[in-house]
């Protein structure tokens, strides 16, 4: 995943600049001096230091530097596209993980099908995958979902595939601009979630292809040689 790097009383601030390899730390151990910058997230002052609070990567975001989780978890938010796999079927409504604290609920009132009561396992069944939007989350923390929209439907062909929540970022580019070289050079269709899974459809030796992008992706996605990375493995797939 990385190597741990500094320690007490360290004075430079690994991975603090854009590009920079990201530097993992674990509790208890000092990020830099705590003069001229604030503790955010996941970290505390102590003495002349900032101490890390939690295993993650350090961020230094114009001077607060915090530490973002190693494996954040999905905290849904409305309009969030996501991948849910059912784990449980009632008569009118289905029960769907989605990598989140809480079950997401579909009511067959928000599926893309007129569902008769009791025949809800007719269209999806424990297992079935389902493209999604989080309709709301309220305050019981109930995460309803929807499957009424452009493109939200059962998937049943392709595989899917989970990643960090921290990697979501570096797999789209800046303005999707990898997930769509990644599309045209794998000739299949992507789709990347909010919620840390993607789903792949295409040919055997487009899914191949990918399965060794997410590889890369859980692997370097941290190092500052990623992109670089990705790219000579998309241009050997073009030269291929």
């Amino acid at each position: 995943m990385g190597r741990l790097v500094g320690r007490h009383g360290d004075k430079e601030m690994s991975g603090a600049k854009e590009g920079a390899e990201l530097r993992l730390v674990t509790p208890g151990e000092a990020i830099g001096a705590s003069s001229g910058v604030r503790a955010g997230t996941g970290t505390l002052v102590q003495g002349e230091n900032i101490i890390a609070t939690k295993v993650g990567w350090v961020k230094d975001n114009n001077g607060v530097v915090s530490v973002d989780p190693i494996h954040s978890a999905y905290m849904p938010r409305s309009g969030d596209l996501v991948i849910g796999v059912v784990e449980s079927v009632r008569n009118n409504l289905w029960f769907a993980d989605v990598n989140g604290p809480f079950n997401g609920l579909l009511p067959m009132s928000l599926a893309p099908w007129k569902v008769e009561f009791g025949a809800a396992r007719v269209h999806m069944d424990i297992g079935d995958i389902m493209l999604a939007r989080v309709q709301e989350v309220d305050e019981a923390h109930n995460i309803v979902l929807t499957m009424k929209g452009v493109g939200l439907r059962k998937l049943k062909d392709g595989i899917m595939a989970n990643i960090s929540m921290n990697h979501i970022s570096r797999l789209r580019g800046d303005s999707d601009s990898t997930l769509n070289k990644l599309k045209e050079v794998s000739d299949c269709r992507i789709i990347v979630a909010e919620n840390g899974r993607v789903w792949v459809d295409g040919d055997s030796e487009g899914i191949s292809f990918m399965r060794k992008v997410f590889e890369l992706v859980r692997n370097d996605g941290h190092k500052a040689e990623f992109n670089a990375s990705l790219d000579a493995m998309m241009n050997q797939r073009r030269n291929a």
